[in-house]
């Protein structure tokens, strides 16, 4: 059913997806300093890794023409380092003139294609991994880096000027490249953010001490570009708004430096926040949609020059919901256009498909600290650095595919299958799609997850896929289709360790629960601690405790003290506890996840029992052994399996032998991350 939903002059179009398109504040053109952009979607800056020596090269510039196409307005490039340190880490480069032809020929494609482009400056500071290439690492004072576990060497009065100097001269070069606006990375806790915090900045000269003197290595970076690339030339601040750290930078203290900047000469301030050692997460799933606006809006209210705001917005709604009231004046997209290039123009009702919305999954940065060179890449589109091979075309043969299994693996073999021209129709057994991805969905922080299920819903059809759901496949069916190849995605089952139990032990499994099956409290004892066991576990805590819009009116109404709110919140109906037979919990996730969700299971005191096992299983308790033979019990009205998974393969079994040409897909053949079942999905239509 279409739904129409009126806001001011805006109609929003809902009809399974999101699309939007008629007269969006977000699509009007704002001046940048004799800039005009064509609309207020900014891509800002993140390092992807596509390059090794600091040179552009066609991966990165393929990468770039392809958000271009999207219809961005304005494409940050960068970080881009401003000397020769910086380019460690796989940073593009502008420290000397050798590198301007490569940044000319990414600019020139960019204009062809209708966006501006903007280079981001960067210096990482204390961050630096330059120290692995035998080079020093520089800081504002020798703080040792909690990333790299270096201490950097101090930069001297002379240095520091010697820094800001090579701040301008990039920036010079960035014109003559023909970038149409530079930008200076002032968050993420690089080199800037590090002269602002007086964590970081220890220093007794000019650049060190009072608030005012922390600023002035910002400002002077400022004031210099502007003497280097004259009055009418725009200059942008990528700004962490706050550094989320005890201590550290506040945003009353940027909102004093956002009126020097402007000062200066910054013509624009992209607001952002959160350092990369923040104990707040800042742009994974468990941060609630648009949660840092208000930095941005706080920003705005102590400067005249537009503001961007950032972080997890990743539906055009909420963008154009951003824009109309007033808390900013740009909306930076940078991970939701790694997931989607053509996320503008598919916002904009130039592009009838769904947007692949970014899920906020994380696995972006993770490909990124893995070091592995190959850059980064998006667990849900497999085409996200990969460009430069070119585009699909169809297979000379269209082949008619049929896939077993509508989890993740099966619906991107529809997707991609479709996509080459192949005729392609998709059994589900369940009366829906999303498999197991549906479970993924449930737990705490994961319901961003859910988008990509809805996302197949609607582009599935439109690539003229034929769904089946609730068809239960046999041997005998898939015979009588009379398929060119069948594809099987059945996922994977729970495995049931042979564990002694009591006939009068509660014995559930993780899934089930997560589906909602009902557990008898309040002890609750989950075995195995690898994501399923700890993600269940934060799914029971949390029943119980205060709900957030409760939090909201108890907070507004004074109903509570502040102490009183925060144990509501983090006390649970259940008592839960993790046993574990290895050292550390979660190991099959990827850290830039991991280290929010052990944070959580400390915040809802969530009990952890490691380097023991479960050697039997008592009617009201369990008994589990260390190591060393130390043998306990402990009480437990409930005990939950998390123990793993393996490929339900019956299917496959019955078919491999009968003259099918027949393929396993997904958890099906190995569990893995939802990365592996989409790449993998893929890559295997690219070879049939």
């Amino acid at each position: 059913m279409l739904k129409v939903l009126y806001i001011k002059s805006v109609i929003y179009y809902k009809d399974g997806g999101e699309h939007i398109m008629k007269n969006m504040k977000l699509f009007e053109p704002i001046e940048i300093n004799h800039l005009q952009l064509k609309n207020r979607v900014v891509m800002p800056a993140m390092n992807l890794g596509y390059t090794h020596d600091g040179t552009v090269n066609e991966r990165l510039i393929e990468f770039y023409r392809q958000r271009a196409l999207g219809g961005a307005g304005l494409i940050m490039v960068g970080g881009t380092a401003v000397e020769k340190t910086g380019v460690i880490g796989g940073f593009v480069s502008l420290h000397a003139d050798d590198f301007i032809k490569g940044h000319q020929q990414l600019c020139d494609t960019l204009h062809e294609e209708g966006a501006a482009a903007g280079c981001q400056l960067f210096q990482a500071g204390r961050y630096s991994a330059a120290f692995s290439a035998d080079m020093d690492v520089y800081a504002p004072s020798p703080i040792p880096s909690r990333l790299t576990r270096h201490t950097p060497q101090e930069l001297s009065n002379k240095q520091v000027y010697q820094m800001i100097d090579h701040f301008g001269q990039a920036a010079l070069r960035a014109k003559k490249a023909h970038y149409d606006l530079v930008e200076v990375i002032m968050s993420a806790g690089y080199l800037v953010s590090e002269f602002l915090s007086p964590l970081t900045n220890q220093r007794t000269d000019e650049f060190g001490g009072c608030l005012e003197k922390r600023m002035r290595f910002a400002v002077e970076i400022i004031r210099t570009i502007r003497q280097q690339v004259g009055p009418d030339y725009p200059i942008s601040v990528r700004l962490g708004a706050s550094d989320f750290i005890p201590g550290g930078t506040t945003l009353e203290d940027t909102s004093l430096l956002a009126r020097e900047l402007e000062k200066a000469g910054a013509d624009m301030i992209n607001v952002t926040g959160g350092w990369h050692e923040s104990p707040v997460p800042q742009i994974s799933a468990a941060v609630p949609r648009a949660s840092y606006v208000y930095l941005a809006s706080r920003i705005k209210e102590n400067v005249t020059i537009p503001v961007a705001a950032s972080n997890r917005i990743n539906s055009p709604a909420l963008a154009e919901q951003i824009l109309l009231s007033g808390q900013a004046d740009l909306i930076s997209i940078a991970r939701g256009m790694l997931a989607d290039p053509d996320w503008v123009c598919k916002a904009a009702g130039k592009n009838p498909h769904p947007i692949r919305k970014c899920i906020a999954c994380m696995n972006c940065l993770h490909s990124l600290f893995k070091q592995d060179n190959n850059g980064v890449y998006c667990a849900i589109n497999p085409e996200a650095g990969q460009e430069y091979k070119g585009k699909i075309t169809p297979a000379r043969k269209a082949k008619k595919i049929l896939i077993i299994g509508a989890g993740p693996a099966g619906l991107e073999a529809a997707r991609a299958a479709a996509l080459f021209g192949h005729e392609v129709e998709l059994w589900e057994r369940e009366n829906s799609i999303g498999g197991q991805w549906k479970i993924a969905c449930i737990p705490p922080g994961k319901e961003e997850f859910r988008s990509l299920i809805e996302y197949y819903e609607e582009e599935l059809p439109c690539l003229g896929v034929r769904i089946k759901t609730d068809c239960n496949a046999t041997a005998e069916k898939i015979a009588a289709y009379k398929a060119d190849a069948v594809l099987i995605a059945t996922g994977a089952r729970p495995l049931t360790p042979s564990i002694p139990r009591d006939d009068q032990a509660r014995v559930i499994d993780a899934w089930d629960v997560l589906k909602g099956h009902p557990v008898p409290g309040p002890r609750v004892l989950i075995i195995g601690g690898g994501s399923v066991g700890c993600e269940t576990a934060l799914y029971l805590a949390e029943k119980g405790t205060l709900s957030a819009a409760a939090l909201k009116f108890l907070f507004m109404h004074g109903a509570e003290t502040p102490d009183t709110l925060y144990q509501l919140v983090t006390e649970s109906s259940y008592k839960v506890s993790i046993i574990e037979k290895e050292a550390r919990l979660a190991q099959d996730m990827i850290d830039p996840v991991r280290w929010g969700v052990i944070k959580h299971l400390h915040m809802l005191n969530i009990e952890t029992v490691l380097n023991h096992s479960v050697c039997e299983i008592g009617p009201r308790s369990v008994t589990v052994v260390d190591k060393d033979k130390h043998y306990q019990t402990i009480a437990a009205d409930t005990i939950i399996m998390a123990v793993g998974v393996q490929p339900d393969q019956t299917l496959y079994q019955a078919l491999k032998n009968s003259g099918e040409n027949v393929f396993l897909l997904g958890d099906a053949r190995t569990p893995g991350q939802v990365k592996d079942a989409i790449h993998d999905s893929f890559t295997l239509i690219q070879s049939l």
